[in-house]
């Protein structure tokens, strides 16, 4: 297979790249070449930012593949993207074009109705959000389909973790908090429920799905199991080997907390469960980790890095999500206070 990733250069991309090469396949990467990533050997690379027209053309023209992967991410972020005029360089040039949405596709006014299912009503309020310009890219996708038969699948997934995981309000400070013995705030009595899913298993589906007939014209979520917050921190907490200092944080006050003093999925608008159902059906697909075994693995790639010693806090220049120690160790005393009142 001849593929073109676009994107290509951090986690989910990252990843995918790995696999198509180690699968045998002929792998180009189409990005900006921005991120410090070395690609494997013989992965050929194109440079060009797709929200730049005049370069996006000159760097498609008389090209054609077997398949397209479109993991770019928050292409929003570098200045917005016109989805149709991507699609009018790749059409009649790609034999499946596969686009990597999110539940955040979703409109989250769905919270709390479990599970979601790739039926329900999509975000309407554009592209000023991402959870708005992914539906509006899926939308865009799905009328070219209808209307020419474009053979275009839509991947939505929901938390996704593993190595190299740019989202770092997630597992690696979650790693660093149970080490160090440090307070895990937990909101909402611990309740809030999300889908996770292992990068490996997210991109085998993309590359397992090429050629297949029936994931043409389709949107699959692709994921693993829901827990809780709470089962969240006791799993890893077992996996690292330590009891959690958890501090249920009272409801009256967490509008008083410093920001960002806990993960954003342990808040309540996360709370959302995916349905795999139509995954398993059309495709056969069943996740190669369940929630702890995928964890495990990345806790000893976590650990592989040297990262359990790490004293400074992660950002992606992207997602801008990280970590603050310091301001979850006043949330900490400001509950221990609340406590000590009653």
């Amino acid at each position: 297979m001849n593929a073109l990733v676009l994107g290509g250069s951090v986690f989910v991309g990252r990843r995918l790249v790995e696999m198509l090469v180690g699968g045998g396949h002929r792998v180009t990467v189409l990005n900006r070449a921005r991120t410090a990533t070395e690609l494997p050997e013989g992965v050929g690379r194109i440079i060009a930012d797709r929200t730049e027209r005049t370069a996006m053309r000159v760097a498609l023209a008389d090209t054609s593949w077997d398949a397209v992967f479109d993991v770019s991410g928050f292409v929003m972020a570098a200045g917005g993207s016109d989805v149709d005029d991507l699609l009018d360089l790749v059409d009649g040039a790609v034999g499946h074009y596969v686009y990597v949405s999110s539940i955040m596709a979703y409109d989250q006014a769905l919270s709390g109705v479990v599970p979601w299912t790739e039926d329900m009503p999509t975000d309407s309020s554009g592209p000023a959000s991402y959870g708005g310009f992914k539906a509006m890219a899926e939308a865009a996708m799905l009328t070219r389909h209808a209307a020419s038969g474009f053979p275009i699948s839509i991947v939505r997934p929901a938390a996704i973790y593993g190595p190299h995981n740019n989202i770092y309000d997630m597992e690696t400070p979650m790693f660093l908090r149970l080490l160090h013995h440090r307070p895990i705030l937990l909101p909402h009595d611990g309740l809030v429920t999300a889908s996770y899913g292992h990068v490996d298993d997210l991109c085998r589906v993309m590359i397992d799905m090429i050629g297949v007939p029936g994931a043409v014209g389709e949107v699959f979520n692709v994921t693993s199991e829901a827990v809780t917050t709470r089962r969240y921190v006791e799993a890893l907490a077992s996996i690292v080997g330590v009891r959690p200092d958890v501090r249920d944080v009272p409801r009256a006050l967490l509008a008083a907390l410093p920001p960002h003093v806990f993960g954003h999925l342990f808040g309540d608008r996360h709370h959302a469960v995916l349905s795999i159902d139509k995954a398993r059906r059309l495709l056969g697909f069943e996740p190669s980790f369940d929630f702890v075994a995928g964890h495990a693995a990345t806790y000893r790639w976590f650990l592989d890095q040297g990262w359990a010693k790490l004293d400074h806090a992660l950002a992606d220049p992207v997602w801008h999500a990280s970590w603050d120690f310091a301001a979850e160790a006043e949330a900490a005393a400001m509950v221990a206070d609340m406590a000590s009142i009653r």
